[in-house]
């Protein structure tokens, strides 16, 4: 398909009261973190139908996707890249190319299902086989609450691997920030890394459970005895 085709696809898949309910579920009211953002009222299974179909759209394309108004087109350039990403696991050199645009973006990366749709998948991907990690610490250090939860996000391919040191450096570097997004996403992480070594993230809470913010912990121990849950609650 061509981008005239999916941009018509997605207009005749289009529904306002799905809109306006995406509207108030992803906080988009003055002051909210998803100020402004406008939905079309697709759904995520009708926005993946068309990665498929994606296979002709230039990079020009995927980036007029990625830099639209509409929420669901931006979703759906993300996953192109995702898609785009993964199949070009013996060509470094466009892998490396879909990186750039993706960091040149982030702008456009700015609502939490959009990070957490794309950044374990392309940063996490492509920093998995790295010894420089340095672009998590830039992202995390970043103004933007988007670029930051970019940068726990993406670690999420690291536990998956069974690595954890970023992760930690990242909930750690967290924890005074103030966005419960951002308390949710290291709770999240958290909980990941326990479930693949309960023992580590054990160290973590043991060290920090006093100073984390309540939404993080109670993210992290959410799949915890009960017992053990009460006992990091109460510190």
């Amino acid at each position: 398909m061509k981008l005239k085709d999916i941009l018509a696809e997605i207009r005749a898949l289009a529904a306002p009261a799905k809109a306006a309910s995406s509207q108030r579920f992803f906080k988009t009211g003055p002051g909210e973190y998803g100020e402004g953002d406008q939905f079309l009222g697709l759904t995520v299974p009708d926005i993946r139908s068309l990665v498929p179909q994606s296979d002709a759209l230039s990079d020009d394309d995927v980036l007029t996707l990625l830099r639209s108004e509409w929420h669901e087109e931006r979703l759906l350039a993300l996953l192109i890249l995702g898609r785009r990403f993964a199949r070009a696991k013996k060509d470094p050199h466009a892998q490396t190319q879909i990186l750039m645009h993706y960091l040149a973006n982030t702008k456009w990366v700015n609502n939490w299902d959009l990070v957490d749709s794309s950044a374990p998948y392309i940063l996490g991907a492509w920093l998995l086989e790295k010894q420089d990690r340095s672009v998590l610490r830039e992202l995390a250090t970043s103004k933007s609450l988007w670029e930051q939860r970019i940068a726990i996000i993406a670690t999420q391919t690291f536990i998956r691997a069974g690595e954890f040191s970023d992760t930690l450096a990242l909930c750690e570097h967290f924890l005074t920030h103030p966005h419960d997004l951002m308390h949710k996403a290291c709770g999240w992480m958290l909980r990941e890394v326990g479930k693949r070594d309960e023992a580590t993230m054990r160290a973590f809470l043991d060290k920090h459970a006093a100073r984390m913010p309540r939404t993080m912990l109670r993210y992290a121990i959410e799949k915890l005895p009960e017992r053990d849950r009460k006992h990091y609650l109460a510190k």
